[in-house]
């Protein structure tokens, strides 16, 4: 390891100073309710499905307050939800879905197929564009069956509606949206989850309450209180206050510090999420990004091992592919060498020996340490970075209407296959892709025409090769997500739902 990089690590471990300092005692949270220290700022479209983005964040409000028709569950990555089952049709063509009887919406009303058509054609959220392109006509079958029919056979149909790859299958009540407007729907949403809404102060905090109407089980916890902490320190102090019962995303410093709290447990999911330095100006010609020598130097540079070891206590796995490798048609990919002699070779034989200022390095909030470790890196071989923060939701929206510049530490921890992780960030029309490549665009469609899985996988990893051999990111680690979890709690959720971050199934949580 780098002197520059043994720096940044010692600079980590006095952030545990911060956590440790005197805190004055807070009160625990009332008997029957948990509460939920948030990493991030809340915002009012994460209570609408319509509005899903390409990212796994929105679904730590979605799995309490809504419910879809499939959905990753313990049970697997697409289980029958509000839909007690569904059948594809022998040419692939279309798919039916059957409605639970006993499912309903908060208000009462029943979820119907008209609420999931309604749904379908309001979505509009991450790979709206692609579901609809493929999507030829949704059938009200009967009250409570509902058809799909594509324009072709579509292998990925499931895989993009039936995980948490989008939201559209997250279902709204038709008559109530219509009644009160997009707008109100924020303001006031009615779902058909294991939690009914009671308030909400945006950027502040989120409470509900248990719905005992809920088909699956009625929650054993009666009010579910999410709160945004982004402080890090202070996030950690409220789990061992027990100002709240349970918290996301800690470093390792942090999370070494809270292992030795008492009364204080550690959990580290590993997630879905790949988290991948993006040279968004490689697509400018004059761009020294442009150069791929570049992009690999950049990516040698990296010390991906030194990082898992201080942002996940090592709990986290090296990247070297941009799929996880636990998904369907992921081609392994062995993470790229630490190698900062070769990096500055290619440096020189790009004609950047004396290096160049790259601008700003934006990471996904709130990941600004991990930002500044790699921006410590890439120092080592002349390129120089100015670490840019932002708020959650001005960086979500800046970077979907294509406005970022340099450098970005982007993530997702969204489901699905390899198609649905490729889809938003490396095709044309991708919500968060700034450019693509010809040749990744038609074997993209290629492999969504092929209905042979052996030629659907070697198209797929075509696509993952190119990524990998053009150093279109530089893929970084696979997550593990840090939680404090507090003793009052019995079953804080974590891990429940292979792959995601968050506290799910809501309806399973328990406190003691």
């Amino acid at each position: 390891m780098s002197v520059r990089s043994a720096r940044w690590l010692t600079v980590a471990v006095l952030a545990v100073v911060l956590v440790t300092g005197v805190r004055p005692a807070a009160a625990a949270p009332p008997d029957g309710t948990m509460v939920l220290g948030l990493h991030v700022t809340l915002v009012s479209r994460w209570l609408d499905p319509g509005e899903t983005e390409g990212l796994i964040t929105p679904f730590m409000v979605l799995y309490a307050l809504h419910d879809a028709l499939v959905k990753p569950m313990p049970a697997g990555i697409m289980t029958p939800s509000l839909a007690e089952s569904w059948t594809v049709s022998k040419d692939g063509l279309s798919y039916e879905f059957l409605i639970r009887k006993n499912a309903k919406f908060h208000n009462g009303d029943p979820v119907t197929a008209e609420d999931a058509k309604f749904t379908f054609e309001r979505y509009k959220g991450a790979s709206a564009k692609l579901l609809k392109d493929k999507v030829k006509e949704v059938q009200v079958v009967a009250p409570n069956r509902i058809r799909f029919v594509l324009k072709e056979p579509w292998p990925d149909f499931m895989s993009f509606y039936g995980t948490s790859a989008t939201g559209a299958a997250w279902v709204v009540p038709k008559k109530y949206v219509e009644k009160v407007g997009d707008d109100g729907f924020k303001k006031a949403p009615v779902g058909a989850g294991p939690y009914k809404f009671v308030s909400f102060t945006p950027g502040v905090e989120l409470t509900l309450e248990a719905f005992d109407g809920y088909w699956r089980k009625t929650p054993s916890v009666k009010h579910l209180v999410m709160r945004t902490i982004t402080d890090e320190s202070t996030r950690a102090a409220a789990v061992k206050t027990g100002e709240v019962d349970a918290a996301y995303l800690f470093g390792g410093a942090v999370a070494q510090d809270l292992k030795r709290s008492p009364g204080v447990r550690v959990a580290a999911p590993l997630l879905y999420g790949i988290y991948w330095l993006d040279f968004l100006e490689r697509w400018d010609p004059k761009s020294p990004w442009h150069d791929r020598r570049v992009r690999l130097a950049a990516s040698l540079a990296i010390d991906r091992k030194a990082i898992n070891e201080a942002e996940m206590l090592g709990l986290g796995k090296e990247a070297g592919g941009f799929v996880p490798p636990q998904f369907d048609f992921a081609l392994p990919i062995e993470p790229p060498p630490y190698d900062v002699k070769r990096a500055k070779q290619l440096m020189a034989e790009a004609g950047y020996a004396n290096g160049f200022d790259a601008g700003d390095l934006t990471p996904l909030p709130p990941y600004t340490s991990l930002a500044e470790a790699v921006g410590n890196f890439l120092g080592e071989i002349g390129i120089r970075v100015r670490v840019r923060t932002m708020e959650r939701a001005t960086f979500m929206s800046t970077w979907h209407d294509k406005k970022l510049k340099g450098l970005v530490i982007g993530a997702t921890g969204a489901a699905g296959n390899a198609a649905a992780r490729l889809e938003p960030f490396m095709t044309k029309g991708g919500m968060y892709a700034y450019g693509s490549l010809p040749e990744i665009d038609d074997l993209f469609q290629r492999q969504a025409r092929e209905l042979d899985r052996k030629q659907r996988e070697a198209l797929l990893h075509q696509i993952q090769k190119i990524v990998a051999d053009q150093v279109q990111v530089a893929p970084i680690f696979q997550q593990g997500f840090i939680w404090g979890i507090g003793s009052r709690v019995e079953q804080a959720g974590a891990g429940l739902i292979q792959g995601f971050p968050y506290a799910a199934p809501c309806e399973d949580l328990k406190l003691k």
